[in-house]
């Protein structure tokens, strides 16, 4: 008799399923972290967990989040609802960075062979280790890459900072934690755009007409710092495998759905970048360049789906890389501003057409909770 072909689940279905069923280990059901002294820092973006407590709820300390996997778990759903969330007094070495992100990740249902991200810019030997990435105003993730944009006339502009972060690699990363730990004495805010929320607000038939596009995503402006720093030393490569099997090579490119489903959630993001995303594949050259400049300019340009964070000592910021972009403040002049940058790799992006938006799933909740009270 002929072998019986079994049919293999898809990679959505298989996701989801890891979603669903927790990943690694169970944990006990989640606790409800929005009972903790927490504000919503816009309506679209942000929640900030406040370091005292000014009507009597319980203040979430980090570390306790640290020591409870349940409270990890919860933590991770919140930040992929949320885009991104901060603690105002976290005091975490960058090894426990790398602790939580990983962590995060594992939680939310993320492959086995994903583990953490190793920059291709970091090279081996690094002080605090492969997997923490440090960010610089001096320099890009190693000193051997130094910068040379730090006078107001050679800063960039704002707009081309925007960015979700390694959406090079085939794998990119799902969660990425970022704290200061030198700091300028005024200046050097990150601000955070939401990506459903710019989904949300395209008209229905330009959602339609994104989805089930795809565009490559090159990291160039990497291969023109290593080609700066061959100048010193031909034998400098980019790092590889970076965080999963998939992101090696040296050509940094990847491609990804135009329109993401972010796991956790089920919503539907945009998922374009101006700093990574370069061409729309199904359309002509033209004509992916007029529709990525207008998504680049939306992302930008609406205030309403950004938030800003302005960094103080022991802050810590945790942001999910696939329903969100972000963007430095070159504001510094001849300051210092380093922070350590923890990123876990996730799954390949995919684009499920039953995924829902973002606003209409919340005012579903809200309706249901409300028939039920």
């Amino acid at each position: 008799m002929a072998p019986i072909a079994l049919a293999q689940p898809s990679p959505i279905e298989s996701l989801k399923a890891a979603v669903a069923n927790g990943t690694v280990r169970d944990v006990a059901k989640p606790p409800d972290l929005t009972a903790y002294a927490h504000f919503d820092s816009t309506p679209s973006i942000g929640t900030e967990f406040r370091a005292y407590s000014p009507d009597g709820a319980p203040v979430l300390d980090i570390r306790t989040v640290l020591a409870d996997d349940a409270k990890i778990k919860a933590l991770g759903r919140l930040v992929s609802e949320r885009g991104v969330v901060f603690f105002r007094d976290a005091v975490l070495s960058p090894q426990e960075q790398l602790e939580l992100v990983d962590k995060l990740g594992q939680f939310g249902g993320k492959p086995a062979t994903s583990r953490l991200h190793i920059h291709p810019c970091t090279l081996a030997g690094s002080e605090l280790g492969d997997e923490v990435s440090v960010i610089s105003n001096d320099y890009t993730f190693d000193t051997t890459f130094a910068r040379d944009d730090k006078t107001i006339l050679q800063r960039p502009i704002g707009e081309v900072l925007w960015h979700s972060d390694v959406t090079f690699e085939p794998v990119p990363s799902d969660y990425a934690t970022l704290q200061i730990r030198t700091f300028p004495k005024v200046g050097g805010d990150t601000v955070w755009a939401s990506a459903y929320e710019a989904y949300d607000r395209l008209s229905p038939a330009y959602q339609r007409f994104l989805e089930g596009l795809t565009a490559t995503h090159i990291g160039s402006q990497f291969h023109d710092v290593l080609a700066r720093a061959r100048v010193a030393d031909p034998s400098v490569t980019f790092r590889e495998p970076r965080g999963a099997p998939e992101n090696a090579g040296q050509e940094l490119q990847a491609v990804h759905p135009v329109v993401r489903t972010n796991p956790l959630t089920g919503w539907k993001g945009l998922f374009v970048n101006r700093g990574f995303t370069k061409r729309i594949n199904e359309l002509t050259k033209g004509e992916s360049d007029d529709v990525l400049e207008f998504l680049f300019k939306h992302i930008s340009a609406n205030h309403d789906l950004q938030v800003r964070f302005r960094w103080e000592p022991n802050n810590l910021a945790i942001w999910d890389n696939r329903s969100t972009f972000h963007a430095a403040t070159y504001d510094l002049d001849g300051d210092k501003r380093v922070g350590t940058r923890s990123v876990s790799v996730g799954e390949r992006p995919y684009f499920d057409p039953s995924s829902k938006h973002r606003r209409a799933d919340l005012r579903e909740r809200a309706q249901a909770a409300s028939a039920a009270a």
